[in-house]
Order: structure tokens, then C-alpha cells, then sequence
């Protein structure tokens, strides 16, 4: 039997194992980025500026809508998206309580109530069985995330939201370009909303977004609130002339021309994520003790995000100690050289902007997300690189360590109180 590493063992991934970075930039990113640079062209209000519609128009063609207008970041995209739609203040917008905070924070900014539901647990989506208890005269949309990748359940939400007159806005920021039953993300609902964060599967360098949706008026609309109510339009001068009170929140050429270059490996990129990443689940879900990610068969994963459920029957140990065991796992994990973490620790509406400080919320009981964060861990970053492969082989052998040593994992478990054991 190999030792585990935090009691001497050889680590599964050593110094020597190559380390996968994200994004990957190469010579073509940085001679896109010194082009605009040299063009002098540096917003959508330069005259001549071609970066940022181009790259608006291939990625409206790539998701198959009419429209798409380029932002500043996501939470943006999610903002002007809601704002556009005509929801705003007095008004509720239903969100699925596992999320970043930004999915949530996004109906504040327009003044609407967020009203939290639960997740599935397998999926992590917004659950479509509780969408009826959340609707109140108040409802005029629904916000579905696709989390770590994975889109949600759709055609159940919007037949919902069709049934009552509801909005349905996508966050689409951890599930770029990923198919559901035919269609592509951003493109299923009213209006969707995209993130080219750093750290995403479609990157910029720094912040952007993207906002989509095949409604002509919500397109116009959109443009507006983007940049202090005006239209640009793409020629002659700037009008200067407000029609709505909009925001600032263009995105510049150089982000525009770095994801475009990055576009162009896209789909490479995510093909051979997919058998790096299917080949370490296939090995975990071997394992008894770990719950790994599954994809229901009408839809794809976009793998932004890998989350794990430990099982603590598997290891001998009361439910009661799921979190505690997570904890333990973690643990062990990093000493295995694998940087596992938590992605969110507590349902969005016990965020402390909602809990504490008196934001205006709504929440349903949220118990399987309550179990979600605190019986699983992450992993992020590390496979989203083409050539993680023989790195995420290194991991799947940490997990084998970790089971092979179940019962000392199981013994540190039960003898941790809660309040000692670490995050």
C-alpha cells in the first residue's frame, strides 16, 4: 500500500509534473493585442474600430442569434440584460441558490428582489420542481445558471416562464458555446449573458462579456443602457445624445481582439478537454467514496468547473460528518500536490449582503444546496489547459490514495470537531 503524502508518502503530483496554465497565450494573442495597439483604435467609440464588432458578429454566429453586444464583464451582461428586459424595481427575479454572487447581485442592481431556489442535486442547476413555489405576483423572470459548464434545464424553465409571462435570462458565464438538446448556450433563452473573465473557458485578458439574444428591440435596448443611452451605430461621429439613462460598460479593443485570437482554438481546445477530463471521471467514479460530475444525455458539459461529492456511508461515517470528511479530504488532496477547493461555501441568500446586510431577498428552502457546499470540493483552472491530460491522470491517482486509505481518512474525520477543521 503507497503512504499518503501528509504522512510521508510520495506525492501523485510531484514538482516534476508539468502544471497546466490558464489561458494559454501565444504568439497570435499577443500579435492580435499589439495590432490594436499600433491601431490606436481603442473603443467601440473609435471611428474605423473593427475588433469589438467582430467580435460581437462571430460569436452571435457561433451561438445563433441575431444579436450580441460586447461589455465590460459578465455581471454587466446580466444587469443590462435584466435592465433591457424592463425588470426593475418592486419586481422579483428567480435565481438558483448556488451560484457566484454575481447571478444574485445582478437583480439588485436594477432594484428588483432576488428570490432564491434550490438546486438538483447531481446537476447543481436551479431545479424546475421549484420554480411554481417561488412565483409571486411580483415574478418577471427567471435566471437560470448553467453552472460549471453544464446548462440547465431549459426546456422545462422556459415552458414554465412561457406558461406566465416571465422573462428568462441566461448566465451563461461557465458554459461558452455548449449544446443543449441542438441549441447552443445564449441562445435558448429571452436574453443571454456571457463572461470572458480571465479564469473562463472563452477568455479576455482581464474582464469582458457578452450579451446575446435574438429579440431585436431587446437588442436595441441593450445598446443603450451599455454605453449612457446612446447609439453609436458605427459611423460618423459620436452623437452624444442620451435616450435612456444607460451605463458605462464597454468592453475595449485590446479584450475584443485577445478572445478573438483564443476563438480560433475554441473548439480545439474544448475537444480535447473533454477526453482529459471524461477519462479522469470515468477513473473517480470507480471510486466509491467520491460522487463525480455525470452529463445527462441531451445536453453537453463545457467542464469549467469539476465538483466532487464525498459519500460518507463509503467511508464508514454518519451523514452528520459530510462536512467534516470533505474538510479531511481536501486536505489530504493538497498534500497530494492536487489544489482541490471550495467554490462557493454557503447558499447565496446566507451571503452576508442578503443575511446581514438587510438586501431586499426571497428564499425557499435551500436544503440541497446547504448539503451541496458542504459535502463537496473543486477543481479549477488546472484541467481547463489542452495539455492537462497526463497532469489530470496524476490527480485521478490522488483520489485512488485517498480511497486506498480509507480508513485513516475516516478515523481523522470522526476524531475533527466542525470547529476545528479546516475549510
Amino acid at each position: 500500500m503507497t503512504k499518503l503524502a501528509m504522512f510521508g508518502g510520495a506525492p501523485a503530483v510531484t514538482r516534476g509534473t508539468p502544471q497546466s496554465s490558464w489561458p494559454v497565450v501565444t504568439d497570435q494573442d499577443t500579435e492580435a493585442v499589439l495590432g490594436v495597439m499600433r491601431s490606436g483604435r481603442f473603443t467601440a467609440a473609435s471611428a474605423g474600430e473593427q475588433e469589438i464588432r467582430s467580435l460581437e458578429r462571430e460569436w452571435a454566429e457561433r451561438v445563433g442569434t441575431a444579436h450580441c453586444l460586447a461589455v465590460a464583464n459578465g455581471t454587466a451582461a446580466l444587469t443590462i440584460a435584466l435592465a433591457a428586459a424592463g425588470v426593475g424595481r418592486g419586481y422579483e427575479v428567480i435565481v438558483p441558490a448556488l451560484s457566484f454572487v454575481g447571478s444574485a447581485l445582478a437583480p439588485l442592481h436594477v432594484g428588483a428582489t432576488p428570490v432564491f431556489v434550490d438546486v438538483h442535486p447531481s446537476t447543481f442547476n436551479l431545479s424546475p420542481d421549484h420554480l411554481a413555489a417561488a412565483v409571486s405576483g411580483r415574478t418577471a423572470a427567471v435566471l437560470p445558471v448553467h453552472l460549471h459548464g453544464l446548462p440547465a434545464d431549459m426546456d422545462e424553465i422556459l415552458a414554465f416562464a412561457g406558461q406566465r409571462g416571465l422573462v428568462v435570462v441566461e448566465d451563461v458565464a461557465q458554459a461558452p458555446g455548449v449544446r443543449y438538446r441542438g441549441r447552443i448556450t445564449g441562445s435558448l433563452g429571452d436574453l443571454g449573458a456571457l463572461s470572458l473573465n480571465v479564469s473562463k473557458n472563452l477568455p479576455t485578458c482581464g474582464e469582458g462579456g457578452l450579451l446575446t439574444t435574438g429579440d431585436p428591440e431587446l437588442a436595441d435596448r441593450a445598446e443603450l443602457l451599455r454605453q449612457f443611452g446612446e447609439r453609436l451605430g458605427g459611423r460618423g461621429e459620436r452623437p452624444y445624445v442620451s435616450h435612456a439613462p444607460g451605463w458605462n460598460a464597454k468592453i475595449n479593443a485590446i479584450q475584443a481582439a485577445f478572445t478573438r485570437s483564443q476563438l480560433t482554438r475554441f473548439d480545439e481546445q474544448r475537444a480535447v478537454r473533454d477526453r482529459n477530463v471524461t477519462r479522469l471521471l470515468a477513473r473517480v467514479a470507480e471510486l466509491p467514496g467520491f460522487t463525480a460530475p455525470e452529463v445527462p444525455a441531451d445536453r453537453e458539459h463545457g467542464w469549467h468547473i469539476l465538483r466532487f461529492r464525498v459519500r460518507p456511508e463509503a467511508f464508514g461515517l454518519p451523514e452528520s460528518r459530510a462536512s467534516v470528511l470533505r474538510a479531511v479530504t481536501v486536505r489530504v488532496m493538497r498534500a497530494e500536490g492536487v489544489p482541490v477547493s471550495r467554490y462557493q461555501t454557503r447558499p447565496l441568500s446566507e451571503q452576508p449582503i442578503f443575511a446581514d446586510a438587510g438586501a431586499p431577498s426571497r428564499a425557499l428552502d435551500v436544503s440541497v444546496t446547504r448539503a451541496v457546499v458542504q459535502d463537496s470540493f473543486v477543481l479549477q483552472r488546472i484541467h481547463l489547459n489542452p495539455g492537462a491530460g497526463d497532469l489530470l491522470e496524476r490527480v485521478a491517482e490522488a483520489f485512488s490514495k485517498v480511497w486506498e486509505h480509507r480508513a485513516v481518512v475516516a478515523n481523522m474525520a470522526d476524531s475533527h470537531t466542525p470547529d476545528r477543521t479546516p475549510a
